[in-house]
């Protein structure tokens, strides 16, 4: 289970910088438009995570609605860390 776990958070984090860098280059410098796939997702994860308990034991793939979750918010963490430093870089320095 927990190398499902592993899988599904790689590949939605893949799919979550994807979109960010997508809308980072589609999007002004000023706007916070490449933050809301990460937004998303966490919201998402965080509902799976809190909907695991009353569900009970429900597999998609060989992970729970816990697992899922789970992935999903260390997808979005790593999303709003990597799309945070590609900002810091895009941005141009005052000094």
């Amino acid at each position: 289970m927990i190398q499902s776990v592993f899988t599904i958070g790689g590949i939605l984090t893949a799919v979550v910088l994807v979109i960010s860098i997508f809308l980072a280059n589609a999007s002004k410098k000023e706007s916070h438009v490449r933050y809301y796939p990460s937004v998303y997702v966490a919201v998402v994860g965080l509902l799976l995570v809190l909907i695991a308990p009353i569900i009970g034991k429900v597999e998609i793939m060989g992970a729970g609605f816990g697992g899922w979750g789970i992935a999903a918010l260390f997808a979005a963490a790593i999303g709003f860390v990597i799309t945070s430093i590609m900002d810091a870089y895009a941005q141009d320095s005052k000094a």
